[in-house]
């Protein structure tokens, strides 16, 4: 499962983006998203994000 954004917690800072190993997350509307079908899962952004927006499903 590809990792899930908290659009109530995100900013849209950009920090997921520029950590994604595989290009996966973008900003869109000053949200991140991202595609799921590039998510590794490897969950680098979870780490990154600032605010506890980004989380991996199970």
């Amino acid at each position: 499962m590809a990792a899930k954004v908290d659009k109530s917690k995100c900013t849209g800072c950009g920090a997921c983006v520029e950590i994604c190993p595989v290009n996966a997350v973008k900003i869109e509307n000053k949200k991140a998203i991202v595609d799921e079908k590039e998510c590794a899962e490897c969950g680098v952004c979870i780490n990154e994000c600032p605010n506890e927006a980004i989380s991996l499903p199970g």
